[in-house]
């Protein structure tokens, strides 16, 4: 700062402090990532600070404009516009605040210029140096005000830059300090990624180990089977051989042979049974393998063979449908639970429809009127999925409690509850034989169930995370399971191995379904994407977004030409696969939990959190 000038007057001279403000050294100091668009601002203590400076920057351009005008211009006011005495005297007393002086002043004054005693010399004008005087006089006072004003300033400036100055300090010492931080996480990364990149072959290896053992286990098999039919034709040969004689060839997994009661088994196994015996296989003949090698559950049932036909196909090509998706609209609304309507199963046959709710029960109900027919309640929880027998005589449910249950309709009630998940099971779906439920839950695995000997067949793991739906293709052992780890995949029921995987959902995959065919899936994640796979490719065919709100369950229509989603915004979105619609059927208070068409696509049915089920035609 600048040394300020010394100002002199009639009675005094004063003169300003000189402050000097010496540049701090910075020590060769570089600094690192600190960002240059942080703005300095002061505190609510430095308001008199400002204010002070505001004042000193207006005190100078006051005297830039003083200093533009000419110098003689005040003399020339001065001479100009003499003053009188008693105006002189007047300005005087009122200036020293002497008012009764003033006004004794003023009645004589103007008595003796009444009585004419006042010459014009005693009342000509006052002489120019007293002017000269009282016009220094102010300027005086008014420089000592302003002087103090500046030193004022001067010392806060002196305090905020002390205090500037130690809080540099610390934020360059906090720096330091980010940034041995920053250094020692940067280590630390980098010796957890060595870590990591370590164990990567190791866990390379384990894979493989795991395949190749899963493929010498399947081979094995094979072999075991092939030696089960080498050792029944030569034991039938020896008979044949030597009539006289029996001759029993023990196994190594020997067992008891299967005495199920007839009213156990189902229409499927009594086919395969059928089969069988025309084939020259007799349960109760010597010859027959499997009383031979035995069986370890004698009550479990046998898979059918996977080369059925699908007897729904030609129902499906004549079922009269809607020339395009968007002409669905509401026809009726019906009060069916308390709570959420979460899921949704249609009578194979019959216009009947069962709906499971948060409320921990299931209601069957006729459709379209809505008469309540059966209810079943045992859950000890929500209900997350239902299915009908393929006969329609039966239901199978899946809960929160873990549980999926096996409803009887003759009975009016559960026969059978099936434990064995660790966390909520998510849904369930009937073999077509109606001997095997299969059940998918959050606790990364899903089951297959043999409802002959009452115990889980297969456990399939392979998800990643939650399985949150499960689908047995129609008529075949192939099972479709959707999962929050953003995949979908295939599994062989006979084995409990996956076949394939599909990948390409950016977010988890909710629900997943067939159509009628085989041929192709739907899935839909938790953003409103819907995929098309073509299941012989292995790939997404088509990807349509209808998001951004989740899509919660997935159907085609029974011809495969209209797929309709539930969405979590309280709409129900259909697509025509052959021109690429997207309608938005809007009518929920609520999001929409599940959806299904009926036997003819004629009809459209959605259940809600609302507790509602909506009726589209």
């Amino acid at each position: 700062m600048e040394e300020a000038g010394a100002v002199s007057a009639s009675e005094g001279t004063f003169c300003l402090q000189q402050v000097t403000l010496t540049e701090c050294s910075e020590d060769d100091y570089q600094y690192e990532e600190i960002p240059g668009d942080d703005d300095f601002s002061f505190q609510e203590g430095d308001e008199d600070l400002t204010k002070a400076l505001q004042t000193m920057e207006d005190q100078a351009i006051d005297a830039q404009i003083m200093a533009q005008r000419p110098c003689q211009g005040t003399k020339h006011s001065l001479s100009d516009i003499p003053e009188a005495v008693d105006d002189f005297l007047c300005n005087f007393l009122v200036r020293m605040g002497m008012n009764r002086t003033l006004d004794c002043f003023q009645t004589e004054w103007y008595e003796l210029m009444q009585r004419g005693l006042l010459e014009p010399k005693d009342i000509g004008f006052v002489p120019d140096a007293y002017t000269c005087n009282q016009h220094l006089e102010r300027e005086n006072k008014c420089l000592q005000k302003e002087l103090e004003n500046y030193q004022l300033v001067a010392t806060k400036a002196k305090e905020a830059l002390l205090k500037m100055q130690r809080e540099r300090d610390f934020h360059r010492m906090h720096h330091k300090r980010v940034v041995q931080e920053k250094n020692r996480l940067i280590n630390d990364i980098k010796r957890l990624k060595t870590h990591y990149a370590s164990y990567e072959p190791m866990l390379r290896q384990l894979n493989e180990k795991y395949e190749t053992l899963l493929r010498q286990k399947m081979l094995t098999s094979l072999e075991r089977d092939r030696a089960v039919g080498q050792v029944t034709g030569l034991q039938a040969t020896l008979q044949s051989l030597e009539p006289g004689s029996s001759i029993q060839i023990s196994m190594a997994r020997a067992g008891h042979r299967c005495e199920r009661e007839i009213g156990l088994e189902g229409p499927t196994q009594k086919a395969l049974k059928e089969a069988k015996d025309s084939k020259g296989f007799s349960r109760d003949s010597p010859h027959d393998p499997m009383k031979q090698m035995g069986k370890r559950y004698p009550k479990d049932s046998e898979f059918p063979e996977d080369i059925q036909v699908n007897p729904y196909l030609a129902r499906a090509k004549e079922c009269v449908r809607p020339l395009k998706s968007g002409v669905y609209r509401l026809s009726n609304t019906l009060k069916v639970h308390d709570l959420a309507v979460t899921c949704l199963a249609l009578h194979p046959r019959k216009d009947i429809v069962v709906t499971g709710s948060d409320d921990r029960l299931w209601k069957m109900w006729a459709f379209p009127n809505g008469n309540i027919i059966m209810k079943g309640e045992g859950h000890t929880d929500w209900l997350s999925g239902c299915c009908f027998h393929p006969s329609g005589t039966k239901l199978v449910t899946s809960s929160g409690d873990t549980t999926v249950r096996i409803w009887d309709f003759s009975k009016g009630g559960c026969i059978l509850t099936l434990e064995g998940h660790s966390y909520a099971a998510w849904d369930c779906s009937w073999h077509s034989c109606g001997d095997f439920v299969a059940s998918a839950s959050m606790d990364k695995t899903s089951k297959v169930w043999d409802l002959n000997s009452e115990r889980c067949r297969y456990t399939l793991r392979g998800h990643k995370d939650s399985v949150n739906s499960i689908e047995f293709l129609p008529f075949s052992n192939i099972i479709l399971t959707s999962s929050a780890d953003k995949t979908l995949s295939l599994w062989d029921a006979r084995t409990g191995l996956c076949a394939q995987t599909f990948c390409g959902h950016l977010h988890s995959c909710n629900h997943a379904t067939f159509n009628m065919k085989g041929d192709t899936i739907v899935s839909c994640d938790s953003y409103g994407v819907l995929k098309l796979w073509d299941i012989r490719k292995g790939a997404p065919m088509v990807s349509i977004d209808a998001g951004p709100h989740p899509g919660n369950q997935v159907v085609f229509d029974p011809s495969g030409h209209i797929v309709a989603l539930a969405s979590n915004d309280g709409t129900v979105k259909t697509l025509e696969l052959k021109s690429g619609n997207l309608s938005t059927l809007v009518g929920h208070e609520d999001e929409v939990q599940s959806v299904t068409f009926d036997h003819k696509a004629e009809h459209l049915i959605s259940g809600g959190s609302d507790g509602t089920v909506r009726i589209w035609n």
